[in-house]
């Protein structure tokens, strides 16, 4: 069974990507890196305890873009090792997949990581570490753990190992497409290969991360990959309103508006968020606005 580091400087892609390889059998433990600097201490630690050690690292599932040394340089340094781990690169980009291979990486994983793309890698891995006869044997249909519909949905879906970036957006806007006929009001989530769909009404504030947009809920916070800008203009109309580069605010969540020393800032609930200079005439028009109905 394999040993895995999985190295993002996303969180919430990190979250996601362990917990899909924490629920392979053939995986015996999967930790997780956010930064270049941590994976490499953790690798040395690995390569320094030996090949029995309570360290060792089977496999490394690494993102190429990440701040400071990008995943093809980590690959690159492990090079040099007499008996580095395996190297699967997990990517939204299609275009480093030559450089990965010259790289003897044993898989190039496209994201959004889809759980079958996963376990084909995970079992190229096993083939090539030589530990794919320790996984242990199927258990039977009594014992086989649950499966939420929407993973067991997926699964069966009939996709291509490997298929290309294209293909797999088509079919994701396909399917949030679906979604959208069936409830107009709602936002499909993904985490962990289930589908969720949380109601827009339920979402406090919107906050950017890079392509990504993460939603607030009084519940939680889900990740989407929308830029901000498209979910600005998709819900305008449900009274989102833009109060920073960063953020997009339900009108009606706001709870108050504070302006001190010069800097405004909104409560929503129990955030704070502040509203930049540009934004802030056309947002204190907008409460008076509402309040005097």
């Amino acid at each position: 069974m394999l040993r895995v580091l999985a190295v993002d400087d996303e969180k919430p892609l990190l979250e996601e990507l362990l917990y899909l390889l924490r629920s392979d059998p053939r995986v015996l433990s999967a930790e997780g890196a956010s930064d270049a600097t941590e994976a490499l201490r953790r690798i040395t630690r690995a390569l320094e305890s030996g090949p029995d050690g309570a360290d060792v690292i089977d496999v490394v599932f690494l993102d190429i873009h990440m701040a400071g040394l990008t995943g093809l340089d980590i690959a690159r340094l492990l090079a040099g090792f007499a008996r580095p781990p395996l190297i699967v690169f997990v990517t939204a980009h299609e275009g480093f997949a030559v450089q990965a291979f010259d790289l003897k990486a044993v898989d190039y994983v496209l994201k959004p990581v889809r759980p079958e793309r996963l376990a084909e890698a995970v079992r190229r891995a096993c083939a090539q570490s030589g530990r794919s006869g320790e996984q242990p044997p199927a258990a039977g249909p009594e014992a086989a753990p649950a499966v939420p519909a929407a993973r067991a949905a997926r699964t069966a879906a009939p996709e291509t190992v490997g298929a290309p970036l294209a293909a797999v957006a088509a079919s994701a806007a396909s399917a949030a497409a679906r979604g959208a006929d069936r409830a107009p009001e709602q936002i499909a989530v993904e985490l962990g290969g289930v589908t969720r769909f949380v109601a827009i009404a339920d979402i406090a504030y919107v906050e950017a991360q890079g392509d990504y947009a993460r939603l607030h809920t009084d519940e939680g916070s889900h990740l989407v990959r929308i830029p901000l800008s498209t979910l600005e203009e998709r819900w305008a109309a449900r009274g989102f309103v833009r109060i920073h580069r960063r953020h997009l605010v339900a009108l009606a969540r706001i709870d108050e508006l504070r302006l001190d020393a010069g800097t405004t800032t909104v409560r929503v609930g129990a955030a704070e968020l502040q509203v930049s200079r540009r934004h802030t005439r056309e947002l204190r028009d907008l409460l008076m606005r509402q309040a005097m109905g």
